[in-house]
């Protein structure tokens, strides 16, 4: 069914450099055509060097509100009036809703994954957690388990960065070297990193030490099934992949702009992995 816009959609969109390869125009398009809501949902390409000038002209100029991917993440506290407060403690803004508030940034990856471990009959306050990685995907992750109730420790391939985040969040550091070996201790391991992406080396990831009760998430959604994923799967361990947390972090955005809480269901699934 051929959707038409008026003169009073409603405009959001996500802005990166480059965007051409977001999923999230395909998400929100589905949920806009779904619900016939007049509006649209738009990929925004703004230099790193124009960000500050575009996105507040955007907001003047009417949108609702954007998604911000990378690089723009960091920049995105700057243009913010108003941060909130998980935002400030995951360290990364990757929405922004324009009001005439002004401005307010915020932080969906850890309502995302969350939702997406839950979707999987994961109990992210099971026992303690692992973390791969210590950039800002590693962090709202991290913050929002410590609001489930869970236990966290990171390990990184450069260890300061894995000392300085996990003294901000009042977590534990393990060294890389013995990721694999103290899988025994723990209840879910997550790999923030971008090893295992399409393009990228492997991670390398012994799980032989690990519980059968051990649940496995990779945040990486391209391949949808990642290496460490399938050894998962293989061992008979609980894989979560990444693309459901993709799609669960944009259901905070959608409500915001749009008016409408939607649901990620098998249908929306198949189109954004498709």
């Amino acid at each position: 069914m051929l959707r038409l816009l008026s003169g009073s959609a409603r405009l959001a969109g996500v802005t990166g450099w480059p965007v051409a390869h977001s999923r999230s125009p395909r998400i929100h398009g589905t949920w806009l055509n779904r619900h016939g809501i007049d509006g649209a949902y738009l990929p925004l390409p703004i230099r790193p060097e124009d960000f500050s000038t575009v996105v507040p002209a955007l907001a003047k100029a009417g949108f609702a509100g954007m998604n911000v991917t990378i690089p723009h993440k960091e920049a995105a506290f700057a243009v913010c009036d108003h941060v909130d407060e998980f935002a400030r403690r995951a360290g990364a803004v990757n929405m922004l809703v324009f009001s005439e508030r002004g401005i307010e940034g915020r932080n969906t990856d850890g309502y995302g994954f969350i939702a997406n471990l839950r979707a999987h009959g994961v109990d992210p306050a099971a026992g303690p957690v692992l973390i791969l990685g210590a950039g800002g995907a590693a962090r709202g992750i991290g913050a929002a388990l410590q609001d489930e109730g869970a236990k966290i420790t990171f390990a990184n391939r450069t260890p300061e960065r894995a000392a300085a985040l996990a003294m901000a969040m009042a977590g534990e550091v393990l060294p890389w070297e013995r990721r694999a070996e103290a899988l025994g201790d723990y209840a879910l391991l997550i790999n923030t990193t971008s090893l295992g992406m399409v393009h990228q080396p492997p991670l390398e990831m012994d799980l032989s030490h690990a519980h059968t009760s051990l649940a496995v998430a990779d945040i990486i959604f391209a391949p949808l099934e990642t290496a460490l994923l399938r050894a998962a799967r293989e061992r008979g361990l609980t894989p979560v992949e990444g693309l459901g947390m993709l799609l669960h972090q944009a259901v905070p955005g959608f409500s915001a702009w749009f008016g409408v809480t939607p649901v990620v269901d098998e249908e929306l699934y198949r189109i954004v992995a498709a």
